[in-house]
């Protein structure tokens, strides 16, 4: 990480000073040309060679007493400049004291050269220098600004993954708002928590699913251990019947639990949802009539419309309603209601029975997978997966099942959202 944050900022850093290098270079060589300034010392340069050479001195000791300027005139063998330089009579000629302080400038007339100066160097010069600096210091400092904190915020995310990645699953990223990288924290902790999720609920389901197929796997083993005395000639048929539909309904249980497990793990599976028109009231008025003759209870489904459409997945709603209805025929003592309504932004299917009240404490828990009331429920022969599932189903749907629960009934509720839904209100007769 820390090579990162040198990386990015001194490619940050080297791009800026390029940049401004460059820019800066063009403008003095495109915008701040000083030929303008040299022309008049160029032209009286010019004026002064077409004086004869005895008068030129006169003329500039007169110049120079009106203006104060220096100006001087040498015969050419007593200049001595650097380098291979040639003096003209158009061009001037720039060179630097000793002090760096002074500038001297050159220029040909006819056979004697010229010389201006010296001349206080342009204090502004140096100035710029030091703002270019500064500039460039400032754009520096505002580079590590940036990057700082954003390779502070990826440093937290390199260790957060370190720590997940060592089964530290509550391990979560907090960062600030206005961090770059906020959206990838949060994408983190989406991820993490559905992760830890799906493991948490590997370890209960495989703890609950060893315990829950003990029970018939046992009986199986001592049916099978006891099957030789029943399958003797002399034993009574009906015995050896009843005994083998024993060991048969064991075997159903196993089944029962496998179907309910894979439905269960199915739900999780995170897949985009194919919705489709979903009658609710045809599909209950179905499922009524075909779960009334499993208990001697009447089940009665009211409603105040004539259909009532919702985009959703009908074989898991369905699931759902049969779960519902299927349970409340464990428990209840006369009749289960149904009742399906709406309002602005919902819609709701309760199922309704008056059994015994659900104790407070286990009505939050009776969604978890495998778990059930302590209650003494007659006839509580489940698995305790059907609400877990109810949930799941409805999760998918962008929905929720709500549990109410006293002396009087134990109401479970369907919760839709009214985002797809087509309502036609029941017609008077």
């Amino acid at each position: 990480m820390k090579r990162l944050f040198i990386s990015l900022y001194l490619l940050l850093s080297l791009s800026f000073l390029g940049i401004g290098w460059t820019l800066d270079s063009l403008w003095q060589k495109q915008v701040e040309d000083n030929d303008h300034l040299d022309s008049p010392l160029i032209a009286f340069a010019l004026l002064l060679a077409q004086q004869p050479k005895p008068d030129r001195q006169a003329l500039l000791d007169n110049i120079s007493k009106q203006f104060l300027y220096p100006l001087q005139l040498f015969e050419q063998n007593e200049i001595a400049l650097s380098g291979d330089v040639v003096l003209s009579n158009n061009q001037l000629v720039t060179t630097t004291t000793a002090d760096k302080s002074h500038e001297l400038q050159f220029i040909a007339v006819g056979d004697q050269v010229l010389m201006a100066g010296p001349i206080d160097v342009d204090p502004r010069g140096q100035l710029r220098s030091l703002f270019t600096i500064f500039f460039y210091l400032s754009l520096a400092f505002v580079a590590l600004i940036w990057v700082w904190p954003l390779s502070k915020d990826l440093k937290t995310l390199k260790k957060a993954t370190q720590n997940f990645g060592e089964a530290k699953w509550n391990t979560r990223i907090e960062l600030n708002a206005s961090s770059q990288v906020a959206p990838l924290a949060n994408t983190f902790n989406d991820m993490a928590q559905h992760i830890s999720d799906l493991i948490e609920n590997q370890k209960h389901l495989s703890n609950a699913v060893s315990h829950e197929i003990r029970t018939p796997l046992a009986r199986l083993k001592f049916a099978l251990a006891l099957l030789p005395q029943y399958c003797q000639p002399k034993n009574d048929e009906q015995r050896t019947q009843e005994f083998l539909e024993e060991m048969q309904l064991d075997i159903k249980e196993m089944e029962t639990l496998l179907q309910e497990l894979l439905t269960y793990a199915s739900l999780e599976v995170q897949q985009e949802p194919t919705f489709e028109k979903c009658e609710l009231i045809s599909m209950t008025e179905e499922l009524t009539a075909r779960l009334t003759p499993l208990s001697d209870k009447p089940i009665n489904f009211h409603y105040s419309m004539d259909n009532m459409l919702i985009m959703a997945e009908p074989p898991l709603v369905e699931r759902a309603i049969q779960n519902l209805i299927t349970n409340a025929q464990r428990y209840t003592q006369t009749s289960i209601e149904l009742y399906l309504s709406y309002d602005e932004r919902l819609v709701f299917l309760s199922v309704v029975n008056d059994g015994e009240a659900i104790p407070e404490e286990d009505q939050e828990k009776l969604f978890e997978p495998f778990y059930r009331s302590k209650s003494q429920h007659i006839g509580n022969k489940g698995h305790g997966l059907g609400l877990a599932i109810i949930k799941r189903i409805m999760h998918r749907h962008k929905g929720r099942v709500n549990l109410v629960s006293d002396e009087d009934n134990t109401s479970f509720t369907l919760i839709w959202p009214r985002d797809h839904l087509f309502v036609k209100p029941k017609m008077d007769v």
